[in-house]
């Protein structure tokens, strides 16, 4: 026996958990691939959710009203075979009860599971197969690499998630795969069945589930039919459902006959499907306008420009994008579009900083084996300026600001390619001036050397770019999405600058950059960004000279 695990596919860009609404069918029930088989609800859509495979409904992993992130197992599916026979004879046979699944059955000739793409960080869902480790016949062992994969974050290396015999290669070089989609088919040695995860693990059946396969515990309909409504007292449909109300032309005096079977009544797409069969049986009702142009949002119009074609001359050399460049170029176009970008800018007097930085370099890198640059010190003082406006910290979701309660801290890396690629520096705000030397020091050798894992770019709260680096004074960074504002770093110059002292007032040689603010219009205002950023020249202008290594 067979036993695969199905999990929940990605929902969409920024959606990470999805809450089950409606379970389509009960354990021991036969299900075919690509069928309905549960309606789920995230924070911007309610959908049906398919089969990923044909066979038996085996388990039920995520009970309704139970959330379940992206990738996570929902169910067990049992590929072989059909749904037992309800009589007595089946029953006699049942699986009993609380026995592991990798114990229900054996064969001579081994199992065969399949072997997932795992996740591969936040906001990624799918990835590109770059090269096959191993052969078809190649023996594996657990957690060897087997397969490089491509985001559009990072290239990296996935283990093998059993040992065994790789039996077939489900995605081939150059093709993408969903998180959470089949790659490989993996023959185990020990001839037992496994079910289909990163880590094998036995599962057991609750006695519930094995009287519902076979056949003793037939599941009781709820009678009484509740009614969800929104909150102005109407009734509540989701989008999937409304898109069908839209299509069908359905008036409010129909959907008011319509009962809902869902998570409080809520009328399913099941429901109005249902509903739409035995449409024309129904009595006639008098017209009414329909209530998908009250309820369904408009289309928004498109505010993109037709592209100007660019025809090459005589002489040019045409070079195609790589994937890396291609990713970046989407990236930014949609922030551009998505975000109505602002850019503050503050002159600041870094002198104290570059004097203190260049007398502790050399015993800084005595003492912790780290090079001191300006970076962490910019980092720093970044993160206090955030701790005082946390506002800052945030990301967007639709209608909704996210504050987020971690300080992780991007770095902008450019590669030797050309390209860009930002690491993250996970809870900047609990490393010393050392810590944060070392993580700087680290992400942008590994980032360079190709070696950075999905982890190493995810969770990012605010970025950094140094673009000072290249010798530029001034820039208007666009943001990371879904972040809400980014800084560029401009170069340190010597400036003429007048000096006050009490003694009066002087002109004096200054350490000068200027700090570039860009920031999200839709939730920051010009108050908030342009003190933010007067906020971080403020701790560089204030550095204690005396502070010790």
């Amino acid at each position: 026996m067979a036993i695969v695990e199905m999990v929940l596919p990605p929902m969409g860009e920024s959606v990470f958990e999805a809450t089950v609404n409606s379970w389509l069918k009960q354990v021991g029930e036969n299900i075919q691939q690509d069928e309905s088989l549960v309606e789920v609800a995230t924070d911007k859509v309610d959908t049906d959710v398919p089969a990923s495979h044909t066979g038996v409904l085996q388990e039920i992993l995520i009970q309704e009203g139970e959330v379940a992130q992206i990738g996570q197992p929902i169910a067990l599916i049992n590929t072989d075979g059909d749904a037992p026979a309800k009589n007595e004879s089946t029953a006699a046979q049942a699986t009993p009860v609380a026995k592991p699944v990798a114990e229900d059955n054996t064969s001579e000739a081994g199992g065969e599971i399949e072997m997932v793409l795992p996740p591969m960080g936040e906001s990624v869902f799918e990835a590109t197969v770059n090269n096959w480790l191993k052969a078809e016949g190649d023996t594996i062992e657990a957690d060897e690499s087997i397969v490089e994969v491509a985001t559009d974050k990072v290239d990296t290396e996935v283990p093998a998630s059993a040992s065994g015999v790789l039996t077939k290669i489900l995605v081939q070089e150059g093709e993408l795969a969903k998180i959470g989609s089949p790659i490989a088919l993996i023959k185990t040695a020990d001839g037992n069945t496994t079910v289909v995860t990163s880590s094998t693990k036995s599962e057991t059946i609750t006695e519930k589930q094995a009287e519902a396969i076979n056949g003793q515990d037939a599941p009781v309909q709820a009678t009484a039919s509740r009614t969800t409504l929104a909150a102005n007292g109407e009734r509540f449909y989701s989008p999937l459902v409304r898109n069908i109300i839209a299509k069908e032309n359905i008036s409010t005096q129909e959907l008011a006959q319509v009962n809902g079977t869902g998570l409080e009544g809520r009328v399913t797409k099941k429901d109005i499907m249902a509903y739409l069969q035995n449409r024309g049986q129904a009595k006639p009702v008098s017209q009414a306008a329909p209530v998908a142009k009250a309820v369904a949002p408009s289309a928004p119009a498109s505010n993109s420009a037709p592209l100007v074609k660019a025809s090459p001359m005589a002489n040019d050399e045409i070079v195609e994008m790589d994937r890396m460049r291609k990713m970046i170029a989407d990236r930014m176009v949609d922030s551009k579009r998505q975000a109505p970008h602002v850019t503050s800018f503050v002159e600041s007097d870094v002198t104290e900083v570059v004097n203190w930085r260049n007398a502790n370099k050399n015993p800084f890198q005595q003492r912790y084996k780290e090079k001191l640059t300006f970076t962490p010190i910019f980092v720093q003082a970044i993160v206090k300026a955030i701790q005082d406006y946390p506002a800052i910290n945030a990301s967007v979701d639709g209608d909704r600001i996210i504050m987020r309660k971690d300080i992780n801290i991007g770095i902008a890396v450019a590669l030797p390619s050309g390209n860009l690629i930002v690491p993250v520096i996970k809870n900047a705000d609990k490393l010393s001036l050392a810590g944060l030397a070392e993580k700087v020091n680290d992400l942008a050798k590994r980032a360079r050397e190709n070696k950075l894992s999905p982890d190493d770019l995810s969770g990012g709260t605010y970025t950094v770019s140094n673009i000072g680096s290249f010798g530029n004074i001034a820039g208007t960074p666009i943001i990371m999405q879904p972040q809400v504002a980014i800084m560029a770093l401009g170069s340190i110059q010597k400036k003429p600058a007048v000096v006050e002292t009490p003694q009066g007032d002087f002109i004096g040689i200054r350490q000068k950059m200027i700090l570039s603010h860009s920031y999200d219009h839709r939730v920051v205002d010009g108050q908030l960004g342009g003190l933010f950023v007067k906020r971080v020249s403020e701790y560089l202008e204030a550095w204690n000279k005396d502070v010790h290594i």
